[in-house]
């Protein structure tokens, strides 16, 4: 039996907010599910979808050992007064253990490696924010991606032709 629009369950209607621009500048060689402190009008507005990951990073903070996420906007939410307004690129704090975070650490200690935000979303009513180990990608390996990208719809689209 198909399922409609009016038989989604509350999961199903939240946003899951992917980075696309992480995997097309990145190679990304571990991810880790974290939490993510957020205040009210912050969770209201990524319920929306009004989140942008493209320009997000994430720090480790080496004093008190905490992973910090810089540079997402989560945009005002539109119903909330602005006296309890949020900012909306101020440093959110990540939520990971702290074996976790010193092995976070550990890689990023290395040149032109850096955690990226790939994906934010709701699990079972807790929001959750996917990061990866990126290391950044030089031009040449963007065009090996295209030109496989493309083979590999050329492939696919001479497969499905009918022969008569």
């Amino acid at each position: 039996m198909a399922r409609t629009d009016s038989n989604k369950s509350k999961k199903d209607m939240s946003p899951r907010i992917a980075n696309r621009r992480a995997l097309r500048d990145y190679h990304i060689s571990e991810k880790l599910e974290v939490g993510i402190q957020l205040l009210g009008t912050e969770v209201k507005s990524i319920r929306l979808g009004q989140v942008s990951l493209a320009e997000g990073y994430a720090l480790v903070d080496t004093r008190k050992m905490e992973l910090y996420l810089h540079d997402v906007d989560i945009a005002h939410y539109p119903q909330a007064p602005p006296e309890s307004q949020h900012q909306p690129k101020r440093p959110r704090k990540l939520l990971a253990h702290k074996r976790q975070i010193e092995k976070l650490f550990g890689h990023t200690t290395a040149k032109g490696v850096t955690l990226v935000p790939l994906a934010l979303y709701f699990q079972h009513g807790l929001i959750k924010l996917e990061i990866g180990i990126g290391v950044g990608k030089k031009l040449y390996d963007k065009r090996q991606d295209i030109k496989k990208r493309e083979a590999d719809k050329a492939i696919k689209r001479g497969m499905t032709r009918k022969v008569i």
